[in-house]
């Protein structure tokens, strides 16, 4: 299958003016030589240790036979379920491929403790922890989130006699603290390159482990991978990564700054909340950025489209596409799985140049953590709600938030604080396994609202678009949705459960949006979540 971008109407006179200066600049050839210099003196230094992925391709061939000869070993041993303890990147990427390939792959990347549980117990159909393997991924071997995982795994597991030594696997950067703790306790390890930043490591041991070893094709995805490469590497007209980043990141001034993305009839799955991270950790910072927002084909912001807002449509066949379906002023993208890892990749790394900015680090993502880490150690009490209505608590980053004393219009004064060019950001801390219908809220907020609507679930989204809220522009507001619940987990060799942790990366990002960026924050607790869901959605029409 071939890649395509299809531009037309607004954005294709964008991507006219651009493209002369894209090939002019060398920056396809550029980045696939790893040039460092291409984003300027201050992002050099960064730079030079980040563009391993234009190798990625080759540099994991030698995985696919040791990770197949793994898979083979775990299924003669019974153990055919697969979960994957990551964040960000460890975790986004493998999603995407094993969806893709219709391979059942738990996820966990959260710290809801009902979460975790439901990924230690398993279930009939996929197995249980008799049948399963963890695969821990984690570049920096400290992430707080994973490495709670592995601790509950490696106590569940001992406490049915099972040795985790046979049933951990752990993919990591050399030297990171992960690699030596792991190979003392003597788990299966896979180094993945450093030269790789976390969010560009889909065609890493971080995206090939443990969809490999959930029964994934990884050989063939490298395959779609490699057809592209010398494409994207030409200084054409025609290279589709010019393409797409002139058309996401181009206009100078008058830049659409937000990237509705559209799954519609293409065969990948989940490949949006993918793009979401790379586009969003990559570019925002130093008060710009581009917000992906991730839409359905009935989404509120296509019927009347935002000034502010590109839409990305991404399709089985654009030329075919657009051809009958004539969506005009639209981005149109087709390609096989591993195209669009490669392809959007260095797009987005070419629009780091259009917007001036380093596309390889991440200095706003510290802080939430820190703030975390620092509620774990001094145990506040809860602030005491501004009220309750209908089971859910309310607090406001200001008290004019509240004043009104309901749910509707605590989120109509939130509304009212949306700059012109602004947007919504939902982030909820909940057990999506629960109330997996609370995604739908992003829906009502967005007819309600009239602004572009992000939605994510917490903690994930602080290793995608957490970056954004805190480097892009200050334009968001933002409603937290958090639950009270009686299930908990403890942490082994930890001072704190699951449980206080999710709260406490919660009201941390809290604080750090609200007092150290000075954005407004509602809180909403959700004391009994299957009936308070209904509240909130009543509240949001």
């Amino acid at each position: 299958m071939s890649f395509a971008v299809k531009v037309t109407g607004h954005v294709k006179s964008v991507v006219d003016e651009e493209l002369p200066v894209l090939t002019g600049s060398l920056i396809a050839s550029g980045i696939t030589a790893g040039d460092a210099t291409l984003w300027g003196p201050a992002a050099e230094e960064e730079a030079s240790r980040r563009l391993g992925w234009v190798q990625a391709v080759s540099v994991s061939r030698p995985l696919v036979a040791e990770i197949t000869a793994l898979r083979d070993e775990l299924v003669a041993q019974g153990v055919t379920r697969v979960v994957l303890a990551g964040m960000g990147g460890s975790s986004l990427a493998p999603e995407v491929i094993a969806q893709t390939a219709g391979v059942p792959l738990v996820i966990l990347d959260s710290t809801a403790p009902g979460q975790v549980l439901a990924a230690i117990d398993g279930d009939a159909e996929s197995g249980g922890l008799a049948q399963t393997v963890l695969v821990v991924s984690s570049k920096s071997g400290s992430t707080v989130e994973t490495d709670s995982a592995r601790r509950a795994f490696e106590a569940a597991y001992r406490d049915v006699g099972i040795d985790p030594a046979g049933r951990i696997v752990v993919v990591t950067d050399p030297g990171s603290p992960l690699e030596t703790s792991a190979r003392e306790a003597g788990y299966r390890v896979f180094t993945a390159d450093p030269n790789v930043g976390g969010r560009y490591s889909a065609l890493t041991a971080f995206g090939l482990v443990p969809t490999g070893l959930a029964g994934v094709d990884i050989d063939a995805l490298l395959d779609e991978a490699d057809a592209t490469l010398l494409e994207v590497a030409i200084d054409s007209p025609e290279n589709p990564a010019l393409v797409l980043a002139a058309a996401i990141a181009g206009g100078g001034a008058l830049r659409r700054d937000k990237l509705g993305l559209v799954t519609d009839g293409t065969h990948i799955i989940g490949l949006p909340d993918w793009i979401e991270q790379l586009v969003a950790e990559s570019t925002g910072k130093n008060g710009t950025g581009i917000l992906p927002v991730v839409l359905l084909p009935v989404s509120p912001e296509l019927e009347d489209v935002p000034d502010d807002l590109r839409i990305v449509r991404l399709v089985d066949d654009a030329e075919q596409f657009h051809l009958f379906e004539r969506h005009h002023d639209e981005v149109l993208v087709s390609g096989s799985l591993g195209a669009q890892f490669i392809v959007w990749e260095y797009a987005t790394a070419i629009a780091g140049r259009l917007l001036g900015i380093d596309p390889f680090d991440q200095p706003d993502v510290e802080s939430a953590k820190v703030a975390a880490r620092g509620l774990l150690d001094a145990r506040p009490e809860p602030a005491p709600p501004a009220f309750a209505r209908d089971g859910v608590e309310v607090r406001v980053s200001d008290p004019a938030l509240a004043a009104g004393g309901t749910l509707a219009s605590v989120l109509d004064a939130l509304w009212a604080r949306i700059p012109a060019d602004g947007y919504v950001s939902i982030q909820a801390y909940v057990n999506r396994l629960e109330v997996p219908q609370l995604a739908g809220l992003r829906e009502l907020v967005a007819a309600d609202a009239g602004r572009p609507t992000t939605f994510g679930w917490g903690p994930r989204f602080l290793h995608s678009t957490g970056q954004y809220h805190k480097g892009g522009p200050a334009t968001g507001v933002f409603l937290q949705i958090v639950e009270r619940t009686d299930v908990d987990l403890e942490i082994p060799g930890r001072p704190f459960t699951f449980g206080q942790l999710i709260q406490a990366q919660a009201a941390g990002d809290a604080g750090v949006l609200a007092d150290g960026h000075g954005r407004p924050v509602v809180t909403l607790t959700l004391t009994d979540p299957q009936v308070d869901v209904l509240s909130l959605f009543e509240a949001a029409q």
